[in-house]
């Protein structure tokens, strides 16, 4: 096939890819029949953009292969090294030049087929379309974590999302150029899209298991990609920690004040020495921890101003 790209396609669908080799062609027999059989439906046209993330596995090649078989719908866009999942989707909004922009993990546990139920509501008009998974399969622990996740975020962000770490998900090209505007190093961004959004939705889609591989986020991974989420939308941390920090003050004044009273009325006396020291080692955890959330925000300030490339694009794959 030569057919060169299309011009001005409807829908993008953005494909973040980091070794996912084992299953590729799995997700190419699934997703560009699903986008043929949208296309006769709706009478709209598509592109995939494949963003590979700094792959030390086969994934390039085979999405390379993959350009020269559908070069009318195709490009591959090649990081030099790993920046991780939303510096590559945002590389895919650069480079989509759809109408609409759906994300979609390349690890087949959000079904190809459900990109037809997010391009019915962004065609009526929504600007956002979040997802919620219907009967998640992942373990007990990352499901009670997502959901404890969720609602710290809520209270203290106020971003409404059921369901914030499905990727999977709908944006206008409104949204997306709004995004790309925001030339921030760390973002989450979904949370980011529905700030901006006038016409949210979310709607609920199909969970299966991932294909092959496995997750690329660990447990430290997932704790800071919410912990830039939250510190990225809100101060309230740093807020609950002054009223800590003034309540502790507050407790420490009075104590001190009590056992000064008692010196003087009992004398001097050993007894409570250790739970003074508890009482100590308690303060400076609590003080370690405010410098530690103290320098979260400093630093994001530190990688802001330096002002590097949030990433590096070493090729890009098309049919011009």
């Amino acid at each position: 096939m030569t057919a060169n790209l299309v011009a001005n396609p409807n829908l993008s669908i953005v494909i973040p890819v980091y070794n996912e080799e084992d299953g590729l062609q799995a997700l190419f027999d699934r997703l560009y029949p699903a986008l043929d059989g949208l296309t006769a439906k709706r009478n709209i046209s598509y592109e995939v953009v494949f963003v590979n993330d700094g792959s030390k596995d086969r994934s390039a090649g085979i999405l390379a292969k993959q350009v020269e078989l559908r070069p009318d719908v195709t490009r591959a866009v090649l990081f030099h090294s790993n920046f991780g999942q939303h510096m590559a989707i945002m590389a895919g909004f650069e480079y989509a030049k759809g109408e609409y922009i759906i994300t979609l993990d390349a690890d087949l546990q959000n079904p190809p087929e459900e990109i037809d139920a997010l391009t019915e509501q962004l065609l009526k008009g929504h600007d956002y379309v979040g997802t919620i998974r219907a009967d998640r399969r992942d373990s007990f622990f990352r499901k009670f974590a997502s959901r404890a996740m969720n609602s710290l975020r809520e209270q203290i962000t106020r971003i409404t999302m059921t369901d914030q770490g499905c990727m999977l998900r709908g944006y206008s090209r409104r949204i997306v150029d709004l995004v790309r505007q925001c030339d921030e190093n760390n973002t989450f961004i979904p949370a980011l899209a529905y700030t901006f959004a006038a016409n949210p939705i979310e709607i609920t889609v199909k969970h299966e298991e991932r294909f092959a591989g496995e997750s690329k986020y660990s447990l430290y991974q997932l704790i800071r990609l919410n912990f830039d989420l939250v510190t990225g939308f809100s101060i309230m941390p740093l807020q609950i920690f002054s009223i800590l920090g003034m309540l502790l003050s507050l407790a420490a004044g009075s104590l001190f004040a009590y056992l000064l009273v008692r010196r003087f009325v009992l004398g001097a006396e050993v007894e409570g020495v250790f739970t003074l020291f508890a009482l100590t080692f308690f303060l400076i955890g609590v003080m370690l921890f405010g410098l530690g959330l103290l320098g979260e925000y400093i630093g994001r300030i530190y990688q802001q101003i330096r002002n590097r490339p949030r990433y590096v694009v070493q090729a890009v794959l098309e049919k011009k």
